[in-house]
């Protein structure tokens, strides 16, 4: 539920970087021999909070990140960063991929591997720890990672859905 109240309507005033996360050759066989294509796996942000992925399917390479990234576009979340970090530990888990989300001090830097490094890059988070655990396949690590991410909620998000002051949040 908290992931739907983070996408984002818009990307006409967003300036979006987009990183590409994995290309997979995907071979066809058919009676006439060998038919290939690619996938790719790109993941777009703006380094301020706004990340979103795609996965792009066509005959050419090219061809296939332009569509990954047009996917991407439509599948945008915001995230609260705090300082360059997340406001508090996160797990998420999508089919065999888990991740470990956790917030660190400043000038610990991005300690994470392969595809979350991608989109943690991209939503602008400098310090953090992630862990990976279970499967390291690219596409389930960054839907695992962007499951997390959009169940992050920051302090004004708890305020304003329960309906009482920040320092209520707090102080209880």
């Amino acid at each position: 539920m908290a992931g739907q109240m983070n996408k984002v309507k818009t990307t006409n005033d967003l300036e979006l970087k987009d990183r590409l996360v994995a290309i997979n050759r995907v071979t066809k066989v058919t009676k006439g021999g060998r038919a290939f294509s690619f996938s790719a796996i790109v993941v777009v942000g703006n380094e301020d909070g706004i990340v979103g992925w795609g996965l792009g399917k066509a005959g050419e390479v090219t061809a296939a990140i332009a569509k990954g990234t047009e996917a991407a576009k439509k599948n945008l979340i915001r995230v609260p960063v705090l300082k360059g970090t997340i406001p508090h530990e996160q797990w998420a888990k999508f089919s065999g991929a888990e991740v470990f989300l956790k917030p660190a001090t400043p000038g610990t830097g991005v300690n994470a591997g392969g595809a979350m490094r991608a989109v943690l890059e991209s939503v602008g988070i400098t310090d953090v720890l992630a862990k990976s655990k279970g499967s390291s396949n690219p596409h389930n690590l960054v839907k695992a990672t962007m499951v997390a991410l959009s169940e992050l909620r920051d302090a004004l998000m708890v305020a304003q859905n329960r309906g009482v002051s920040l320092e209520k949040v707090f102080k209880g």
